[in-house]
């Protein structure tokens, strides 16, 4: 019979960053969803935190692991403030929204910050 004994496989997330970097595009790219990669971050740094699985917090939120595997994914799905208050809750936590002042450059061209079309 096989050996089914759990080995997780190291990983380091920088020294991959490091290396995809590398490759025509990626940086762009990885620039682009900075925001969605940050949020992905918070959302499993929280539940493991809290020591609980995907099932648990999907009974605790009233869903599917599915739905809170896509949550926890960076994709083409953004998040409702009430989703990630459900999501908070189930973790023990609480969602904090801030808007902070525009870069130097929005400042730069009299204060105006780009606007999304």
């Amino acid at each position: 019979m096989a050996d089914l004994t759990y080995r997780p496989v190291p990983h380091d997330h920088d020294e991959f960053i490091q290396k995809a970097l590398k490759r025509k595009g990626f940086g762009e790219a990885y620039a682009a969803l900075a925001d969605e990669y940050a949020l992905a971050r918070e959302l499993l740094a929280a539940r493991s935190r809290a020591g609980l699985t995907q099932e648990e917090v999907a009974e605790s939120m009233g869903t599917t692991k599915s739905a809170v595997s896509r949550l926890e994914a960076v994709g083409r799905h953004s998040p409702s403030v009430t989703t990630l208050k459900k999501y908070a809750r189930a973790v023990g936590c609480e969602v904090e929204i801030r808007l902070v002042p525009a870069s130097r450059n929005a400042k730069a061209s009299g204060g105006r910050a780009k606007r999304d079309p």
